[in-house]
């Protein structure tokens, strides 16, 4: 089955446009809220969650402070992504964070309900 593409945003607090990178981009802050732990080697990130889940993804592009975009290695469709893009709303000063991925139709409900509950965990240990 093909999956859909989906975009989400969230609005975060006034918030350094590099703090919110690092947080997005590094090993150390994707463990803050996406992962229990998170490796990166080179261009390829692995994200384990609890002792047995663990997906590796590469880095399909990026621009430092602007987005960066991976690609599940085990997703056999080289068209899907996952990416995480930072703006700025400049009437509230809010930092936004835009989340588009890809999930089976079936799964996109549990998806989205998914990365709403990761940025609440963004939010509240990135106090953001």
């Amino acid at each position: 089955m093909n999956k859909v593409k989906f975009q989400l945003e969230y609005l975060l607090k006034p918030v350094s446009r590099k703090i919110l990178w690092n947080t997005i981009s590094t090993a150390n802050g994707l463990e803050l809220w996406l992962a229990d732990e998170v490796v990166n080697k080179e261009n390829v990130f692995t994200f384990k969650w609890g002792k047995e889940e663990s997906r590796d993804a590469v880095i399909l592009s990026m621009k430092p402070l602007s987005y960066i975009r991976f690609h599940w290695c085990d997703d056999e469709n080289d068209k899907t992504y996952m990416e995480m893009r930072i703006s700025k709303n400049e009437m509230t000063n809010e930092r936004i964070l835009e989340i588009t991925d890809f999930a089976e139709p079936e799964e996109l409900d549990g998806m989205k309900y998914l990365w709403d509950s990761q940025i609440e965990t963004l939010k509240r240990q990135g106090g953001m």
